[in-house]
């Protein structure tokens, strides 16, 4: 159990730090085999589109949350934290709406 609100919001910054930089992967990956598939239909997408975005999100979620930890400062803690969980939250929800464009739109 946390002693205080910042503990609370370092474990929290700890946990979204190591996801996101993998979502970042994620999204590459995704990217990737979407270029390969768009190049064999000849038909363009959204999708890929979508998850360049959200790698840039998951980006801002990983660097908030890994600076977030570097600070002493406890406002700003609180600060680069809220903007870790914004960023985090926005770009899961971006990820699955590029998962309903990819599933929808490419055929192949």
């Amino acid at each position: 159990m946390p002693n205080s609100r910042a503990d609370l919001d370092e474990r929290t910054c700890r946990l979204i730090c190591p996801i996101a930089a993998a979502m970042v992967g994620v999204c590459l990956t995704g990217i990737g085999i979407l270029q390969v598939s768009v190049s064999l239909a000849r038909q363009t997408t959204l999708a890929d589109d979508l998850l360049a975005i959200d790698a840039l999100l998951f980006l801002t979620a990983m660097l908030s949350s890994y600076f977030a930890l570097r600070l002493d400062s406890a406002r700003r803690l609180h600060r680069l934290e809220q903007l870790a969980d914004t960023s985090f939250i926005g770009a899961m929800l971006l990820m699955t709406c590029a998962c309903f464009v990819i599933t929808y739109a490419v055929h192949i």
